[in-house]
């Protein structure tokens, strides 16, 4: 299973805050936005991670991430010339991918629940078909819609419906067999002029081959493509840690608790961020192993 991380777009509705810089890259608390979509990848225990950019923000993503050995991961860079949809990462990947299976995270959701990673890796393990993730919202008009059956499977998905046939907004997190990118590639583009991850999905759900995993109570799906949802995620993750002493998408515990990275590398990542609080959290985090 590999993962891809889609950092592209414009970020229109943040302007002027993305006029110079990506969306992917503003800070949610402490720290960027791209850590809390990748820390799902690697709970996941994916390793190899294609990151799509923009052509001008590539390089400050290689700044930021390097080639993901800091944090136990395989990174490779790829750019989306124009945003032409969420499918077309799957198109972009494709010589990547190699036929391999994939989970595809959008660079602006942030996760958080207890029991995603065994839902993720539970998803990886089928054998065929697809995955997506549905969260009940208040507004699904803003949305892909999948309304489900009496035995939970998906009957049908549209894209932002006038009149919605369900509550279960699809988020930005999708889990594929090696047949997604040839579907993305053989689509037409929307109205829109745009490859629609929506229409990926009906091609599995008409071939019968589509499951949907409802994250319910106790699980927290944001998307932050506004200053109002860009605040609203930086207080929800200041919160929690506030209140727990333990930080969310901390790239570096992540892959030490997944036995890619030692106690010395931990100190090292930590020595070359100098004194921030993320720092310091990094540093209790490797005395504490040291102890064991």
């Amino acid at each position: 299973m590999k993962g891809i991380l889609l950092a592209g777009g414009a970020g229109t509705r943040l302007h002027p805050i993305t006029r110079a810089t990506s969306k992917q890259l503003l800070p949610v608390y402490d720290k960027p936005l791209v850590y809390y979509p990748l820390s799902v990848l690697m709970l996941a225990g994916i390793r190899d991670v294609m990151v799509v950019t923009t052509p001008q923000d590539q390089d400050a993503f290689r700044r930021l991430l390097g080639d993901g050995r800091d944090v136990g991961l395989r990174l490779s860079f790829t750019v989306q010339p124009r945003p032409e949809g969420i499918a077309q990462a799957l198109v972009l990947a494709r010589p990547w991918l190699a036929g391999s299976p994939c989970t595809l995270v959008l660079g602006d959701n942030l996760f958080y629940g207890h029991g995603l990673p065994a839902l993720l890796r539970r998803a990886a393990a089928q054998p065929s078909g697809a995955t997506v993730f549905a969260y009940a919202v208040r507004d699904p008009e803003r949305y892909g819609v999948v309304e489900l059956g009496p035995d939970g499977r998906a009957v049908a998905i549209e894209e932002k419906p006038k009149a919605p046939r369900s509550r279960w907004a699809v988020t930005g997190l999708y889990v594929y067999d090696g047949d997604a990118p040839a579907i993305a590639a053989g689509l037409a583009p929307s109205a829109r002029g745009e490859l629609e991850i929506t229409d990926v999905n009906r091609a599995y759900l008409r071939r019968g081959d589509l499951r949907v995993e409802r994250l319910g109570r106790g699980f927290a799906w944001l998307d932050t493509g506004t200053p109002e949802s860009l605040l609203q995620a930086a207080q929800f993750v200041q919160t929690l840690e506030e209140r727990t002493g333990a930080k969310i998408a901390c790239l570096e515990e992540i892959a030490w608790e997944q036995g890619w990275l030692g106690a010395d590398d931990v100190r090292r990542a930590a020595d070359a961020m100098g004194r921030s609080p993320y720092a310091d959290y990094l540093r209790r985090l490797a005395e504490g192993e040291a102890r064991r």
